[in-house]
C-alpha cells in the first residue's frame, strides 16, 4: 500500500529542485507557490480526510486526491512557459494555470459541503473556510499567470495575494479547526474562529486598496495565531501521547514566535547593519512555510490519526 506521505515526499523532491537548481529561474514568491502546490496541499488533503464524510464528500475527496498531482504539474508548467521556455504568451501560461484553479475549486466545494453538513460545529466552519481560501488563492494565481490587472492590481500583487491565500489564510483556519476538533471548546473559541475567518479578507482587501486596513487585518490575524500557539503549547501538547506529533507542533509554534522576535529586532538591526526588507523576506518566508505551516501540518496529521476524541 502506498505510504500516506508519498505524494508530499515526491512533491518535496520537486520543490527541492525548484529551490536549488539554477534551471528554475523563478522568483522567491513563485517558488513558495510551487512548494504550496507540491508539498503543502498533499498534506492538507491527508489531514482533512475522515470517516464521517457523506457520499458526495467521499466522491469529491476522491477527485481531489486523483487530480492534485496533475493540477500541480499544470501549475508548474504554467510558470515554466514564461520563465524558462520564454514563450512570451500569457494566454498559454494562463490557460495552463486553469488546471490548478479547477483543483482549488474542488477544495472549496468540499469546504462548502463541510460547512453545510456540520454548520452547528464552529470548528468545521473554520476548516471549511480554510479550504475555500485555497480557491481564492487559485483565482489570484490564474490572474497572475494571465498578467491581468484585476481591479487595477499589478500582477505582482496578484502573486503576493496568491501566496497569502495558499499559506496563512488557508492554513491557520484549518489549524484552529483541528484544535477545536480535539478540545472541549472554551468560550473564546468562537471569537477565535470568527476573527480567523475575517482576518484574511481584511488583509487581502488591504493589500489591494488600503494599507491601514491591511495592518489591522495582519494585527488581528497575528493575535489569533498567538492565542492558538500559546494555548497549544501550554495546555494541549502535554496531553498528547504521540511524541513526534508533539514535537512537530511545538517546533511549528517556535517558528512562528521566531518570526515575531525577528520582526521586533529588525528595526534595531537596521541601525547597525545595511539590511532591507528584501533581505528579510527569505527568512520570514522560510520560517513561515517550512516552519509554522509544514511542521504544523505534520504535527496535526500525526495527532488526528491517533487522538480523535476531545479533551478539556
Amino acid at each position: 500500500m502506498k505510504h500516506p506521505f508519498f505524494p508530499s515526499i515526491i512533491g518535496g523532491i520537486i520543490s527541492f529542485a525548484i529551490f536549488t537548481f539554477d534551471y528554475f529561474q523563478f522568483s522567491l514568491i513563485e517558488k513558495y507557490l510551487m512548494f504550496a502546490s507540491f508539498v503543502i496541499l498533499p498534506l492538507v488533503i491527508l489531514l482533512i480526510n475522515n470517516k464521517e464524510q457523506t457520499k458526495i464528500q467521499q466522491n469529491i475527496y476522491y477527485f481531489i486526491k486523483v487530480l492534485h498531482f496533475p493540477a500541480a504539474l499544470f501549475s508548474l508548467t504554467s510558470l515554466m512557459c514564461n520563465k524558462i521556455w520564454e514563450l512570451d504568451n500569457n494566454v498559454i501560461s494562463g490557460a495552463l494555470s486553469l488546471g490548478w484553479l479547477l483543483f482549488t475549486f474542488l477544495l472549496a466545494l468540499y469546504g462548502v459541503l463541510l460547512i453545510s453538513e456540520k454548520k452547528e460545529k464552529i470548528e468545521e466552519i473554520a476548516i471549511g473556510a480554510g479550504l475555500i481560501y485555497f480557491f481564492i488563492g487559485g483565482i489570484w494565481y490564474t490572474l497572475y499567470q494571465y498578467q491581468l490587472n484585476f481591479l487595477h492590481v499589478d500582477p505582482t500583487i496578484s502573486a503576493l495575494s496568491s501566496v497569502h491565500f495558499h499559506f496563512s489564510s488557508a492554513i491557520v483556519p484549518i489549524f484552529i479547526g483541528m484544535l477545536g476538533r480535539i478540545l472541549v471548546k472554551k468560550s473564546w473559541y468562537n471569537w477565535l474562529v470568527g476573527i480567523d475567518i475575517i482576518g484574511p479578507i481584511l488583509i487581502a482587501i488591504g493589500i489591494v486598496f488600503s494599507k491601514p486596513l491591511e495592518i489591522i487585518g495582519v494585527s488581528l490575524f497575528a493575535c489569533n495565531i498567538i492565542i492558538y500557539s500559546i494555548y497549544l503549547l501550554l495546555k494541549i501538547r502535554k496531553r498528547f501521547e504521540i511524541r513526534s506529533g508533539n514535537l512537530f507542533l511545538t517546533l511549528s509554534t517556535v517558528a512562528f514566535y521566531s518570526i515575531i522576535v525577528i520582526s521586533i529586532c529588525y528595526p534595531i538591526a537596521k541601525k547597525f547593519f545595511p539590511l532591507t526588507i528584501l533581505d528579510m523576506v527569505p527568512i520570514y518566508g522560510s520560517l513561515h512555510a517550512f516552519g509554522f505551516v509544514l511542521l504544523g501540518l505534520l504535527g496535526w496529521i500525526l495527532m488526528m490519526s491517533s487522538y480523535p476524541h476531545k479533551t478539556s
